[in-house]
């Protein structure tokens, strides 16, 4: 049984509710009912009778709630007694400069509940380091895009994003539904600086050299669109500024976010930081 398997567990029991229980764990309900499927079938037992009229738990239920209480106690005073023996713990999150991510909320209110006793320190990047400064050392774990150079690191998928072309809103192609990367050919694109990762740059220029402004930021790329007619790229979802409009674009492929740490990175932190990641985007 894993720990985190029982604290969904231990949330059921006592809101005898899947749906406040998965808001309380800050998931979604299939999820949160999978896993506890998941532990009867390991244990061999049913915990919980549901019916039509609400969620009791069986005495196997009462059992397991009782001990599970009693270990998640003992882990969460060991982890203190270590954490005070080890002096304050802190993790550096690198950040892409796109915050306006709201998984990235819904992520530090997850990790704050399960690690009150860790400072979060952030480190925001502008878009021509798509690993956050990972490589330099600058942070422990990045919270970014794919695609880029992964040697030496391990990189985690948490959610895949279709993109547009950002444009002006009087552009003739800003009134389609969607676009095709042939009907951009001939365009200006903005560019980021030279040495800047190959895998990213090629990405956001949909796969094709192009010629355009140098931008450095998601504001720079915006100005350029809004001044100068530039293409942009960017993630669907994201309600655009005043004077441009994104229109998703069928053959490109989605936006990876991933979480990204060093290969080899011992530090604990950053492990539990990815575990929280992965249940916080996968619900």
């Amino acid at each position: 049984m894993e720990l985190r398997t029982l604290r969904y567990f231990v949330a059921v029991a006592e809101e005898l509710h899947f749906g406040r229980a998965a808001a309380r764990l800050h998931m979604s309900q299939p999820p949160l009912s999978r896993a506890i499927r998941q532990l009867e079938a390991e244990l061999g037992a049913v915990l919980l009778n549901r019916s039509a009229t609400g969620t009791t738990l069986t005495p196997a239920g009462e059992t397991l709630l009782a001990e599970a209480r009693e270990l998640l106690d003992r882990t969460e005073l060991a982890r203190a007694r270590v954490a005070a023996a080890a002096g304050p713990a802190t993790l550096t999150v690198g950040l892409l400069g796109d915050s306006a991510d709201l998984g990235i909320a819904r992520l530090a209110a997850a990790y704050r509940d399960r690690r009150p006793d860790v400072e979060i320190r952030v480190r925001e990047t502008d878009l021509t380091d798509p690993t956050c400064g990972l490589r330099a050392g600058l942070v422990d774990v990045a919270l970014t895009r794919g695609p880029f150079d992964e040697t030496g690191l391990c990189v985690r998928e948490l959610r895949a994003d279709p993109v547009g072309a950002v444009l002006r809103a009087d552009d003739p192609l800003a009134g389609r539904t969607r676009l095709r990367l042939a009907d951009l050919a001939g365009r200006r694109w903005f560019q980021f600086p030279e040495g800047t990762d190959p895998r990213w740059q090629a990405y956001w220029n949909g796969g094709a050299r192009r010629q355009g402004p140098v931008v450095r930021a998601v504001q720079e790329c915006r100005q350029a669109v809004l001044w100068n007619g530039t293409v942009g790229m960017a993630p669907l979802g994201h309600e655009p500024p005043a004077g441009l409009a994104v229109v998703a674009v069928t053959d490109m492929p989605p936006s990876r976010v991933v979480t990204a740490w060093n290969a080899g990175d011992p530090n604990p932190l950053v492990r539990g930081f990815v575990r929280t990641a992965v249940a916080v985007y996968g619900a």
